[in-house]
């Protein structure tokens, strides 16, 4: 049985601090879990919440994917000083990709196609977007929420089951 690569996957995103590429369409079927993120933020203490779920909830098919962002001018300068902050000083270890756009024009397809299907737009940085197994948004946290919120968790947990159907916004 093959699955088809729905609009929100169909892209290639560059790695961050790499010369390799992935083709988000390796993604399809699973539950995403996207994330704007940035390595100089009040909030950049997330990525070891974020890795843990990561860590916990991947092998029941959770995929995190964090999208740097400077678009609230809280991002390092260079992708290795991005790399060092993710990698090194948080141990992540889910799909980070090269800086992009989350917010202003020229906007990543991953967050054109979330907002086309109603999420809202970050006000900040680590905004967290849940999306199903067939590429449709589910329900948004904003930057405040703690990556083990039990309400953040818990839509999570409904994710991973095959009859999550509701979209909202936290």
């Amino acid at each position: 049985m093959t699955t088809s690569c729905p609009l929100m996957l169909q892209s290639t995103q560059g790695r961050l601090h790499s010369s390799e590429s992935l083709d988000l369409c390796q993604f399809a079927g699973q539950p995403l879990l996207i994330v704007n993120t940035a390595s100089h933020c009040g909030f950049t203490k997330q990525f070891q919440g974020l890795e843990s779920l990561h860590q916990k909830y991947g092998p029941q098919g959770l995929v995190v994917l964090g999208f740097p962002s400077n678009d609230f001018f809280q991002e390092a300068q260079s992708e290795e000083k991005i790399a060092e902050v993710c990698l090194l000083n948080f141990g992540v270890s889910f799909s980070m990709f090269k800086p992009t756009h989350v917010r202003r024009s020229d906007l990543n397809p991953v967050f054109q196609t979330l907002f086309e299907q109603g999420a809202p737009r970050p006000r900040w940085n680590f905004n967290k977007y849940l999306v199903d197994a067939q590429g449709h948004f589910v329900q948004h946290f904003g930057a405040t929420t703690p990556p083990d919120k039990a309400s953040f968790i818990r839509a999570i947990e409904n994710l991973l089951e095959p009859s999550t159907t509701q979209t909202t916004s936290n």
